[in-house]
């Protein structure tokens, strides 16, 4: 494949080599030579970036859409493949394959040479969160969503290729594959396709009325037909006494059948008819005579079971007359419909007018499969027939099969990048630090159980009072004031549960009566969700073990405001209550991207490698459950690590391991030192250099002394250009944070700009752009400072007080595929209709995708109206507030 690398990326000649296995970037005033590249590898420079694919004849115009290629046909020829064993035959399409699929992935705004990097660098076993950071230059600057997309095009791409290369084995051995068969299986893009076309082949399957035709030898007589009809005599092909052949009518039948098999799986065919299909859903016959005979036995049976059927039709009565063309139907509208059908409450047909049959027929006979000379009329009427037959008995069928699945995968990939966006804004919530939290899980029966929490999220105390119970409520508010004093604690956060709103009420009223006089006490609502699933888990157990489940849920909830993301990572992300239609979609895709964007999250953020919990630290690039254990056992055994060189020393760190997460963790000087005074038993790090072997590997020096790097976001890989970069302003290491250095950093950037100190330190503007942020962050930088904190509040509004056009703000509690609920504090989410969030009133930074808000954004509303028997509010989004 041919080299392209991006004009922007031209730097010096040179590269810097560091002690990091990095990798290797050719010169870039070289022009590299074509190449073919067999295996992905690992190359041995550092600083710098892999060799990037260059193709500027085909390579996309930046911004301009750019869509899916076919596989070109295999670049081997027939008779050298038969020459060759079968193992080397495997191996030669699986290479010729993957260098095919990396031409092929090309996504809507994403440029070629950005596809075929990213294969290249997922090939090498990078993480998304390494590459984005990293990797930026190879990437062309994308973000990790639209990395991820390409992914899944890849993955997909690649699940059909092995199954396409499946099928062809498996025929071929039948003895039954054919160059044409063959053909047209390459040519699939998708497994439906795949399917459609391998489905009269497949072994129990009855043999189709083309492949009888075609056992007959009549194949020929249709290539003639459409070839040569001039010359075309079917009482030739008569052979009486031959079932199939005893006459021109079972011949001119043998041809219609082969050329309807022909017609149903040619894909400028199916194209052509796919413009005009609409999908139907209707109310089903069984529903409505369950809601008729629930009426007449309404005497008999409970209100509560017949008040439940109704409700859920009701949900469903936007979709009992509902039509619309497959390319204008929403992702929620088709889940929906996909729901009600699987409750058999709708019944779904895909339709397609009759107007187009006729519009069909006649661009298949006087185009597409018109004959290339002069044919007679009965041998045009055998076209004829051949069409309708193919309409009607191959291609609807397969046209509703082929749109319910389309139309289903899509949704779903919307639903799950819904999903995406909503955990990412949820779990970068800016934690609340520095002061101490009560947690209150709500409840009437079994009372409200609290946690008190220290600034660090220990516990330091836990208890259950009795709110709602008349006549104890006094005795309950003493109590609860005693503990507030005692501790300290003017925060309480309430879990969003059963008895939410009146425990709301009751700490309100204690607010505004200055119960809690001399503590200023404010509180919040959170989403509470998956805590009680925490409460009960094996983490939970081992976290807490002598706490009752239901004070672990207390706990949970006030830590969540304490820290969200080493709070959430805790629980399944399907648990934390985002998105909609969770159990609709497929469970492996929607849980494989929610890991995802759990990394993606715990990454970006980075952990401190000396006092995280294993549960944290086996979300981070590049580590897992099997890494993190190893490393809190190191942890334990040896003391705090005091560099990152030092995770080469742990059990199943390899040197691909080390890269991807050692960017990511920190070693904090502060807890350091902390963490060295709580441990004085601990076996002390030998002062020796330590030599780790490794099989077939040289001795790796080990340092023992404290980096200042190792703080901050800076790769190791580059932090030889980092102290070039130090030496070029007069700064050093130690100055990392201060404001002397961030002003000698400011003042060279001012004098010259980052690409020219790119040159200068020898390295990409990229990788510089992260050495300078990296340096001038102060100490314990947490990217979530740039994110929306939690809204403490001292009172409540009902939902009765809300008018029409009154302005509110409030913060964004879930997105879903038609809209945003908002709380806006009167205990119930108003709904920002999807319709209602346009481009102008979005920052230009978010324009870019349809539904830009997310949990934990702050926006400034209107009541558009109020529904008080429905519990429905009506919003309308004013701004974005920053």
């Amino acid at each position: 494949m041919e080299e392209w690398r991006p004009p922007e990326a031209k730097t010096s000649s040179k590269r810097a080599r560091g002690p990091a296995a990095g990798v290797k970037k050719p010169a870039a005033t070289r022009t590299a030579k074509p190449k073919v590249p067999k295996e992905p590898k690992v190359h041995k420079a550092s600083g710098g970036k892999p060799p990037v694919s260059r193709n500027p004849k085909n390579a996309a115009v930046p911004g301009t859409a750019t869509t899916k290629r076919k596989i070109s046909e295999c670049d081997f020829e027939e008779n050298k493949r038969m020459r060759m064993t079968e193992s080397e035959e495997v191996k030669a399409h699986k290479d010729d394959t993957n260098i095919r699929l990396k031409e092929e992935v090309c996504l809507t705004g994403v440029n070629k040479w950005v596809c075929v990097n990213i294969v290249t660098l997922l090939h090498e076993e990078n993480t998304i969160p390494f590459i984005v950071r990293y990797r930026k230059e190879m990437i062309n600057h994308l973000d990790a969503d639209a990395v991820r997309d390409v992914q899944m095009v890849y993955d997909e791409l690649c699940s059909v290729a092995k199954k396409t290369q499946s099928v062809i084995r498996t025929l071929k051995k039948d003895g039954v594959l054919t160059p044409e068969l063959e053909n047209s299986l390459r040519s699939c893009r998708s497994a439906d396709e795949l399917d459609h076309v391998n489905a009269p082949y497949k072994k129990g399957s009855k043999l189709s009325k083309a492949r009888r035709a075609k056992a007959l030898g009549l194949e020929d007589a249709a290539t003639a037909l459409m070839n040569t009809p001039h010359n075309l005599d079917l009482r030739a092909w008569v052979k009486p006494g031959t079932e199939g052949l005893s006459s021109v009518e079972d011949v001119s039948t043998g041809v219609v059948h082969i050329l309807a098999d022909m017609i149903a799986k040619d894909s400028d065919t199916l194209t052509y008819i796919k413009t005009c299909v609409t999908i139907q859903s209707s109310v089903s016959k069984s529903a409505l005579n369950k809601k008729e005979q629930g009426k007449s036995d309404q005497g008999c049976k409970k209100p509560g079971d017949e008040q439940n059927k109704n409700k859920d039709l009701d949900k469903f009565h936007l979709y009992f007359d509902f039509t619309c063309n497959i390319k204008r139907i929403q992702s929620h509208q088709t889940l929906a419909i996909n729901r009600g059908e699987s409750l058999k409450i709708l019944t779904v047909k895909v339709n397609i007018p009759d107007r187009v049959r006729s519009d069909f027929t006649l661009w298949c006979i006087n185009n597409r499969w018109r004959p290339k000379t002069f044919a007679k009329e009965e041998l045009r009427a055998i076209i004829s027939n051949a069409v309708e037959d193919s309409y009607k008995r191959l291609i609807v069928p397969f046209l509703t099969r082929s749109c319910r699945t389309k139309l289903t995968s899509a949704a779903e990939k919307e639903s799950i990048a819904m999903f995406v966006r909503n955990l990412r804004q949820r779990l970068l919530v800016c934690p609340v630090r520095g002061c101490v939290i009560m947690g209150v899980d709500p409840g009437y029966r079994h009372g409200c159980k609290l946690a008190i929490l220290s600034p660090t999220s220990q516990i330091l105390h836990t208890d259950v009072v009795y709110l709602h119970n008349s006549g104890q409520q006094h005795r309950e508010a003493e109590k609860l004031r005693h503990l507030m004093i005692q501790y300290s604690c003017s925060k309480v956060v309430i879990g969003n549960g059963t008895a939410c709103r009146e425990t709301e009420a009751f700490f309100s009223d204690l607010i505004s009566r200055r119960f809690f006089h001399p503590l200023d006490v404010s509180y919040i609502i959170t989403n509470e969700a998956g805590a009680s699933i925490y409460s009960v888990s094996p983490e939970a157990v081992k976290e807490m073990p002598d706490l009752d489940p239901n004070l672990r849920s207390a706990v949970s909830i006030g830590r969540r405001v304490q820290d969200p993301l080493a709070e959430l990572v805790k629980i399944d992300p399907k648990h934390i209550g985002i998105g909609t239609y969770q159990h609709d979609v497929s469970a492996g895709a929607l849980k494989a991207a929610l890991d995802g964007v759990v990394q993606e999250c715990v990454s970006f953020v980075g952990v401190d490698i000396n006092i995280c919990s294993e549960t944290l630290m086996r979300h981070v690039a590049g580590l897992n459950a099997g890494r993190a254990q190893s490393i809190t056992e190191w942890r334990e055994k040896n003391g705090a690590f005091i560099n990152r060189e030092q995770l080469k020393l742990v059990k199943g760190m390899g040197p691909k391991s080390f890269q991807q997460c050692a960017g990511f963790i920190r070693i904090n000087p502060l807890t350091l030192n902390s963490a060295r005074t709580t441990s004085q038993s601990a076996p002390a790090v030998p002062d020796k250099p330590v030599a780790k072997k490794g099989k077939g590997k040289v001795g790796v020096s080990i340092p023992n002394s404290l980096n200042p790097l190792d703080q901050t976001c800076i790769h190791p890989e580059s932090y030889n250009v980092a102290q070039r970069f130090l030496s070029l302003v007069g700064g050093s290491v130690d100055q990392i944070g201060n404001a002397c250095l961030r002003q000698c950093v400011e003042n060279k950037v001012k004098a010259s700009c980052v690409d020219e100190l790119a040159r200068a330190v020898d390295t990409t503007p990229e990788t510089l752009q992260l050495i300078i942020d990296g340096l001038t962050q102060p100490p314990g930088f947490d990217i979530r400072q740039n994110f929306g904190q939690a809204d403490f509040k001292r009172g409540i509004v009902s939902m009765s007080d809300l008018q029409v056009g009154a302005v509110l703000t409030g913060r964004v509690d879930n997105t879903t595929l038609f809209g945003s609920f908002v709380d806006i504090g009167v205990g119930r989410a108003g709904l920002i209709h999807k319709s209602n969030i346009t481009l102008d009133k979005l920052p230009v930074s978010q324009r870019r995708r349809s539904l830009a808000l997310g949990p934990g954004e702050r926006v400034e509303v209107r009541v558009l109206n109020v529904d008080l028997q429905r519990g429905r509010i009506g919003l309308d989004l004013i701004r974005i507030l920053q």
